[in-house]
C-alpha cells in the first residue's frame, strides 16, 4: 500500500484525525534478522519479546508463531501471553513486583520466574511447600556494574553474600530448580554490552556444576532508524550484527566443546530493537499561527503519542499535502509542531522546515517503542492502530480508538 494523502484521509474519515500505522511485516522481518544475527554465531539463541515495550497482541502472536518467547513483567502481560496461546514453558516472568497468584499459576504450569528480590523467594517457598510433587523452575536476576554510571535497583548484587545465600537457599529446597540466570540493563551502548556475557558466564563457572538451561542477557538494544534520527546521536548506532558479535561470540567460544543438547539457551529480550521502526503516527494539521514572529502549528496528536519518555530527539517526519489546498501551501522554516494538550511543553517536533498547510497530515516514524503502552488518556482517549500491508494494498484495524465509555467504565458517577 502506498501511503499518500488520499489514503490517510480515507483512514482518518473512519478512525479520526490521528492514528497509528503499524507495519507488522517489518516487525516480523526485524525479528527474523535479529534472531539470524545471533544464531549465525550461537545457534541456541532465542528471542523473548519484551511485552512491556509494545503489547499489541498481533505483534506478540508473530513472535509466538515464529518460535519466540514472551518476556512479561506483569500479570496483565502474562494474561496476554496466555490469551494468544503462548505455552507456559515459553514465558519468562521478570520485574520487581509480581502477582503471587500469577507466579503460582505460571510455576505450576512449567513457566520460568526470574526472582528479583527476597520477597518473591518467600512467595515461591510457600508455593513449593503447597505442591511438593511439582518441580518449580526459577532464575535469578543478577546485578553488577556494566560501567554505565548507573547503580541499578533490580536483582541481587552478585558480589554480596546475599547472592550466595539465595543460591544456597534455592538449592536446599528439593522441588525448586535454579534453571538459569538473568540480567537486564537499560543502556543500549555497545560498550556496555561487552561485560554482560562475560560476567554471566563467570557466574555460571562459579556456581553451576553443569550449565543451566538458560542464560538471559536481557534487552536494551538499539533498533533500526532513519538517517535523520541517527544523526542526532553523537555515536554510531550499533546494528543487530554488532550486538551479536559482542554477545553471541562469547557464548560460542565458552561452550564450543560442549554438545549442543547441553548448551544453555542464550535469551535476549528486545523490545525497541524490534518494534521501534515498525510503527508510524499520523496527525492532522489543525492550525498554523504566528506568535511574535514564531511560527507554530497545532496537530491532532501529542508528544505523548510519539515520545512518551520525553527524550530530546526529533523523530523523522513527512508531510502529506491535500492537493485541493495547494494554493494554501507555504514553505516554513523552523516551525514548531505542537500537540493538542494544554501543556506548554507539548511539541511533537521542534524546528521543522518544509511545506505545510492546514488539513495536511504529518506522519512521524520510529514511534513503535513505548508509545502505545505509556500514552495516558490525558485530555483525549487513545487513538486507533491500523496495520497496513504494501503487498496487498490493504489495511486491518488492530486497535479501535477509545471512547468515553472505555475510559470511564471503571469510575462511579
Amino acid at each position: 500500500m502506498i501511503i499518500d494523502f488520499e489514503r490517510l484521509k480515507e483512514i482518518s474519515d473512519i478512525h479520526g484525525d490521528s492514528f497509528y500505522l503499524l507495519d507488522s511485516k517489518k516487525f516480523e522481518q526485524n525479528y527474523k534478522e535479529l534472531q539470524k544475527a545471533f544464531r549465525d554465531i550461537y545457534s541456541n539463541t532465542y528471542i523473548a519479546y519484551s511485552y512491556k515495550t509494545n503489547y499489541i497482541p498481533k505483534l506478540c502472536k508473530i513472535v509466538n508463531e515464529n518460535g519466540g518467547f514472551a518476556e512479561v513483567v506483569s500479570d496483565m502481560e502474562y494474561q496476554i501471553a496466555l490469551k494468544i496461546g503462548v505455552e507456559s514453558q515459553n514465558i519468562y516472568y521478570n520485574g520487581p513486583y509480581k502477582n503471587p497468584s500469577a507466579v503460582e499459576k505460571l510455576l505450576l504450569d512449567g513457566g520460568i520466574v526470574n526472582v528479583d528480590s527476597h520477597y518473591e523467594l518467600e512467595i515461591i517457598k510457600i508455593i513449593a511447600s503447597k505442591y511438593p510433587e511439582n518441580l518449580l523452575s526459577v532464575g535469578l536476576r543478577c546485578n553488577f556494574d556494566i560501567n554505565d554510571g548507573v547503580k541499578s535497583r533490580f536483582g541481587f548484587d552478585v558480589e554480596s553474600e546475599d547472592f550466595v545465600d539465595v543460591i544456597n537457599l534455592i538449592n536446599d529446597i528439593n522441588n525448586i530448580e535454579l534453571t538459569g540466570l538473568h540480567c537486564h540493563f537499560a543502556s543500549r551502548y555497545i560498550e556496555t554490552w561487552t561485560g554482560r556475557p562475560e560476567r554471566m558466564l563467570n557466574l555460571i563457572s562459579k556456581y553451576f556444576n553443569e550449565p543451566p538451561k538458560f542464560i538471559s542477557v536481557g534487552g536494551g538494544l538499539f533498533g533500526k532508524m532513519a538517517p535523520s534520527l541517527k544523526e542526532q546521536f553523537d555515536f554510531d548506532i550499533p546494528s543487530y550484527e554488532d550486538y551479536a558479535e559482542v554477545v553471541a561470540t562469547q557464548f560460542r567460544d565458552f561452550f564450543e566443546d560442549m554438545e549442543f543438547s547441553k548448551q544453555p539457551k542464550l535469551i535476549i529480550e528486545p523490545g525497541s530493537a524490534l518494534v521501534g521502526d515498525a510503527m508510524k503516527f499520523a496527525a492532522k494539521v489543525i492550525n498554523i499561527k504566528d506568535i511574535r514572529g514564531k511560527k507554530m502549528a497545532t496537530l491532532a496528536g501529542s508528544i505523548y503519542n510519539i515520545n512518551p519518555t520525553l527524550n530530546k530527539k526529533n523523530p523523522p517526519v513527512k508531510a502529506y499535502h491535500n492537493v485541493e489546498n495547494e494554493d494554501k501551501l507555504r514553505m516554513y522554516e523552523d516551525i514548531d509542531l505542537g500537540g493538542y494538550t494544554c501543556i506548554e511543553s507539548d511539541y511533537l517536533y521542534r524546528g521543522y522546515t518544509g511545506e505545510m498547510s492546514v488539513g495536511d497530515y504529518m506522519v512521524f516514524e520510529n514511534v513503535g517503542s513505548y508509545s502505545v503502552v505509556l500514552k495516558p488518556p490525558f485530555i483525549l482517549p487513545n487513538f486507533a492502530v491500523v496495520d497496513y500491508n504494501e503487498e496487498t494494498n490493504s489495511i486491518e484495524i488492530i486497535k479501535h480508538r477509545e471512547t468515553f465509555d472505555d475510559v470511564f467504565r471503571t469510575y462511579e458517577f
